[in-house]
């Protein structure tokens, strides 16, 4: 096994860790920028096999990155289900929102392989043109997150309505849950088929989530969906990100199958590296705003990531992912830092 990415998850602690960065292909690069406007619309982006391969592979030859990540969006899971999907310029992605039960009842996971053939061929295409020693990421998003987009429509900071809808309704809930396992399992599955080597679960808004909420309705379906994909596909490495869980993050290294445990900007890290399962790899967290500001105050936090996690298997990462405004350059500062190249 060469590939750093895969010796990591395996468990392996390297004198310098892989790296990669959450949003790595986003609208901070200048080519990034091009393809999005040749493209049209975000979804036309993410649609169209050719360009989505060209941005996944963007950050790859600016940057000695040991990984690359599909470039798609979690949202094209609901929409291959049946529901309708747009993004509004600076405002973000809308959905029409369920709002009956008969509507979670129309979901059909048998449907969304058609929807989505065109992002496992981009797959394809970025496996066939990436360096050996860099690994391909496929993902998807976690039940909880996306049935957050799907009832409250848009984003928002505490998804009062879907929390409510969960209390209120709790069959049609649980249903709901049910078809974005069973969405998530295959679609990941295919991504697999297609040539990803590491599937990565985002569950973005887990932190809105009350204890018994996070054992229900996040660590639950998130231990079967690592289950299932296991069983189906045991040699390829599952990566978690339960975003914004706190203390719950010890609950969920302990309970759920995963090869590696993505943590947020807020975790610290040494807290991270003497309390977490010390099976799991653990990737992360630098602040994104820290790489967005550079200099001195990135410098002193790379060293202190890697200071934290000198005794842990460690994928370097952000806490979340590469800011709009963040300077190219400030990558380039970042990744000779942590390979021991600054001058």
């Amino acid at each position: 096994m060469t590939k750093p990415m895969l010796r990591a998850l395996a468990g392996e602690r390297l004198a310098t860790p892989p790296v990669w960065l959450m949003r790595q292909a986003g609208r901070y690069l200048p080519e990034y920028r091009a393809v999005r406007a040749e493209a049209g619309s975000f979804l036309d982006l993410c649609y169209r096999p050719d360009l989505a391969a060209e941005v996944t592979l963007q950050p790859i030859r600016r940057y000695p990155l040991d990984a690359a990540i599909l470039f798609s969006d979690i949202l094209v899971v609901p929409q291959a289900l049946g529901r309708r999907l747009w993004f509004v310029e600076n405002e973000g992605p809308k959905l029409a929102p369920i709002e009956a039960a008969a509507e979670i009842e129309a979901l059909d996971p048998e449907r969304i392989h058609t929807t989505l053939a065109p992002v496992y061929e981009t797959v394809s295409r970025v496996r066939e043109a990436l360096p050996e020693t860099v690994t391909l990421i496929g993902f998807s998003g976690a039940p909880w997150t996306l049935a957050c987009y799907m009832i409250d429509g848009q984003g928002s900071k505490e998804f009062m309505k879907t929390r409510a809808f969960a209390l209120s309704e709790p069959r049609a809930f649980e249903l709901l849950i049910d078809r974005l396992e069973q969405a998530i399992v295959a679609y990941l599955g295919r991504q697999i088929e297609a040539g990803a080597e590491v599937v990565k679960l985002f569950d973005s808004w887990a932190g809105v989530l009350p204890p018994a909420g996070f054992e229900r309705f996040c660590k639950a379906p998130l231990d079967r969906i690592v289950r299932a994909v296991k069983a189906a596909h045991p040699s390829v490495p599952v990566i978690a990100f339960p975003r914004g869980v706190g203390a719950n993050y010890a609950a969920f290294a302990a309970d759920v199958p995963v090869d590696g445990l993505a943590l947020d900007t807020t975790v610290p890290m040494a807290w991270a590296a003497s309390t977490l399962n010390p099976k799991i790899t653990l990737q992360g967290n630098l602040d994104p705003v820290t790489l967005m500001v550079g200099g001195l105050p990135l410098d002193e936090a790379v060293d202190r990531i890697r200071a934290a996690m000198a005794e842990r298997a460690h994928v370097f990462n952000l806490g979340h992912g590469v800011l709009q405004w963040t300077d190219p350059e400030n990558v380039t500062r970042l990744l000779r830092r942590l390979k021991g190249t600054a001058g």
